[in-house]
């Protein structure tokens, strides 16, 4: 019998040992895509519905290539976290590991390639 007290086995990070982190991450990426978002609406809303060499033009300038590419990668990092959650919560098994290395790739993949199209019509 081991003679632990509450406290002691209380004591760490919560029972999966990562929520303070998780919550953390998702808390910190929600703030930022507070500012990103409409910094991100108010640059592109101009050239939407411009056509493609305008548009290619625009975001040729640092400002809207840099906002886009940041929304992207933060969106995406947020993604992957709130999806994580959910199929942690709902998804039991073999299946939930599966899920969550899917969706990892997905959104990584996802972030790559915008990143990738946003460095390629910047540069």
């Amino acid at each position: 019998m081991a003679y632990m007290t509450d406290r002691k086995r209380a004591a760490g990070l919560g029972s999966a040992k990562s929520g303070t982190a998780h919550h953390w991450s998702m808390m910190i990426s929600s703030a930022g895509l507070a500012v990103l978002i409409p910094l991100f609406i108010f640059t592109f809303g101009p050239i939407l519905g411009s056509s493609y060499e305008e548009v290619i033009a625009y975001f040729a300038r640092p400002f809207p290539a840099i906002v886009a590419a940041l929304t992207i990668a933060a969106s995406m990092m947020h993604f992957k976290s709130g999806v994580q959650v959910l199929i942690e919560d709902y998804v039991h098994g073999l299946a939930r590991k599966v899920l969550i290395i899917a969706m990892i790739c997905l959104s990584y993949a996802i972030a790559a390639t915008g990143i990738f199209a946003i460095a390629r019509i910047a540069l």
